[in-house]
């Protein structure tokens, strides 16, 4: 076995390959190709931008707030409705939280999810998800659909979403702050 068959990954800030829209940053950490069964992601999430509540069938997913904000969602509600997710509540009570630097989330199988920026600064965060490659290609497929146009494409969204195990509850929106430019 050669050196180079046990080598690691050493990235520095900033450092990764890197997929932007002005709905979403997304630099690459750690992913299949580096043999990990994990994809790591640092992301930035801009004001405004909701992820909508979704779940998967067979992904976990953890998320770690380095700088910013996000509400955050991770239970079964007691009922599910399709326009918002910032209301609901669980049968023991768990409501939506405000998460900021140090706040993790963890996301089994089948547990209903979601993020939102609803502050006026961008959020910085970890995502992981298991398993790889999964969400690194779609990530590059939905940087497609983003960069179509300044509205986000509905429909061409929860195909993508189809195809990757996510079952989409309420939808992704990105609604801005206005600049007041």
């Amino acid at each position: 076995m050669g050196r180079n068959d046990m080598s690691g990954v050493v990235l520095r800030p900033g450092e990764g390959r890197k997929l932007i829209t002005d709905k979403q940053e997304v630099t690459f950490k750690v992913t299949g190709a580096n043999g990990s069964v994990v994809s790591s992601f640092e992301v930035v999430v801009p004001p405004g931008f909701d992820v909508g509540a979704h779940s998967h069938r067979n992904s976990q997913e953890f998320f770690y707030i380095l700088e910013g904000e996000l509400d955050l969602l991770a239970f079964e509600p007691n009922q599910r409705t399709p326009d918002g997710w910032h209301d609901w509540e669980s049968p023991d009570g768990d409501r939506v939280v405000r998460g900021g630097p140090g706040s993790c989330m963890f996301v089994p199988a089948g547990c209903p999810h979601a993020f939102r920026n609803a502050t006026d600064k961008p959020v910085r965060m970890l995502f992981q998800s298991y398993p790889s490659p999964d969400h690194e290609v779609y990530f590059e497929e939905i940087v497609a659909i983003f960069e179509s146009g300044r509205s986000v494409d509905a429909d061409a969204v929860q195909r993508l979403r189809d195809r990757y195990d996510i079952n989409q509850i309420t939808p992704l929106r990105y609604e801005p702050p206005s600049s007041g430019r």
